[in-house]
C-alpha cells in the first residue's frame, strides 16, 4: 500500500524514473526564481497546537513519519537504508544566532547510533567544518554548502581526484576567491543594518536577517541583490530569514544525495532505501531525487502546512529524535533477532 500511494504520488508530480543515479557533470544552470521559506513556524522549534489552519489537512497528506514506522521497516526489511539528514531546523532548533545552532546531546547519541547501522550523512546549507563542529561525529559523511564539499569519515568510502588521492569532493572549488571577495563586500555593505550578519559557509554566503527589525528586511534584500546583480555565475536564494549566494551550476543537496549513493556503491542497487529529514526548501531537491526512484522516504519537518514533495512529515526537531532512536533501535532488534 505504501509504494503504491509514492508511486501515484510520482505520477501526479509528473517525475520520471531515473535508470541510474550518477550524478550529472557539473555545469552552469539558471537560477531559481523563489527559494523563499521565510514562514518557517518553528518558534525556536516550539511546538504548534493541531489547530493551525489547515495543518489536519496537510497531515492527512503528509502523514507522521512516527505513525508510519511499521510501514517503513516492513519496506526496510531486506533492503539496504542509507540516511540522509538536514542539521538546523532538523538536528537543532532554528535559533536567533546561527552561531548556537547546537544540537542535543542526546540527538548527538541518536544520530552516532544510526550511523552504527546505516550509512548515514548530514547535508547541510552550512560550511562542511561548521556542521562538523557542530555535530561532532566520526562516523557519518558531511556534505556542507548544500552539498558542494563533501568529506567521508575516516576509514569509509572516500572521493578520489583524477590522480587517485583522497579528500573532499568540492565542485565549486574554482568559484572560492570570488565567494571570499563578496564575502567582505557583503559585510561592508550591511554593516550598518542592525541585526544583519554574514556567515561564510565556504562555497557559499548566507546573509542573515531573523534579528534585523522588520522595516529593514527589504533594505538589506535590496542591498544584497544590488550587489550580486552583475555576478552572472552566482544566483541569490531565499531560505528562512536568509538570503543566500551561491555559484550558478547545477548542483544540489539531491545532487550531493546522489554523489554519496555513487561514493557508497548503491548508485544503481535496486535493493537501496534512501531516506531523508530535512525542514527546508533546499531540502526539495533532495525530496525530489528519492520521489524519482520509487524507493525511498522523503520526510519533511514543518508544524505548519507548507508545499512539499515529501510524503511522510514530522512536526520538529523533538520528533526527529524520538524517530531517529526508534529507528537505530529497531535495527538492533532486527539483528539480535537473527543472531
Amino acid at each position: 500500500m505504501m509504494m503504491r500511494r509514492l508511486t501515484k504520488f510520482n505520477h501526479t508530480m509528473g517525475f520520471q524514473i531515473t535508470h541510474s543515479n550518477r550524478p550529472k557533470k557539473v555545469k552552469p544552470f539558471s537560477c531559481p526564481t523563489n527559494y523563499n521559506d521565510n514562514n518557517d513556524g518553528t518558534n525556536g522549534g516550539s511546538l504548534i497546537p493541531d489547530d493551525v489552519p489547515g495543518y489536519a489537512s496537510w497531515l492527512a497528506k503528509h502523514p507522521s513519519a512516527l505513525n508510519m514506522f511499521d510501514s517503513i521497516t516492513k519496506e526496510a526489511k531486506g533492503k539496504k537504508m542509507v540516511v540522509f539528514l538536514d542539521y538546523d531546523g532538523t538536528l537543532s532548533p532554528i535559533v536567533d544566532d546561527p552561531d548556537k545552532a547546537f544540537m542535543s546531546a542526546e540527538m548527538r547519541k541518536a544520530v552516532s547510533e544510526v550511523a552504527k547501522h546505516f550509512p548515514t550523512s548530514i547535508i547541510s546549507g552550512r560550511s562542511r567544518e561548521k556542521v562538523t563542529e557542530f555535530v561532532q561525529l566520526s562516523n557519518v559523511y558531511y556534505a556542507g554548502s548544500h552539498g558542494l564539499d563533501i568529506m567521508a569519515p575516516p576509514r569509509a568510502v572516500k572521493a578520489c581526484d583524477k590522480k587517485g588521492n583522497e579528500g573532499a569532493f568540492q565542485p565549486a572549488k574554482l568559484f572560492l576567491p570570488e565567494i571570499q571577495k563578496m564575502s567582505k563586500e557583503l559585510e561592508d555593505t550591511i554593516r550598518e543594518i542592525q541585526g544583519a550578519r554574514i556567515e561564510d559557509n565556504k562555497f557559499c554566503i548566507s546573509v542573515h536577517y531573523r534579528q534585523v527589525p522588520s522595516k529593514d528586511h527589504e533594505l538589506l534584500k535590496e542591498k544584497v541583490k544590488y550587489l550580486v546583480r552583475d555576478r552572472s555565475n552566482f544566483c541569490l536564494t531565499e531560505g528562512k530569514m536568509v538570503l543566500e549566494v551561491r555559484p550558478a551550476i547545477e548542483w544540489n543537496k539531491g545532487d550531493a544525495l546522489n554523489y554519496l549513493l555513487d561514493t557508497l556503491g548503491f548508485s544503481n542497487a535496486k535493493d537501496v532505501l534512501p531516506l531523508y529529514i530535512g525542514d527546508d526548501r533546499t531540502d526539495e531537491d533532495a525530496f525530489k531525487v528519492i520521489a524519482s526512484r520509487r524507493e525511498g522516504f522523503p520526510i519533511i519537518v514543518s508544524s505548519i502546512p507548507k508545499d512539499t514533495i515529501a510524503w511522510l512529515s514530522l512536526r520538529d526537531p523533538s520528533e526527529v529524535l524520538a524517530f531517529l532512536l526508534r529507528l537505530a533501535k529497531w535495527k538492533k532488534s532486527e539483528i539480535h533477532f537473527f543472531k
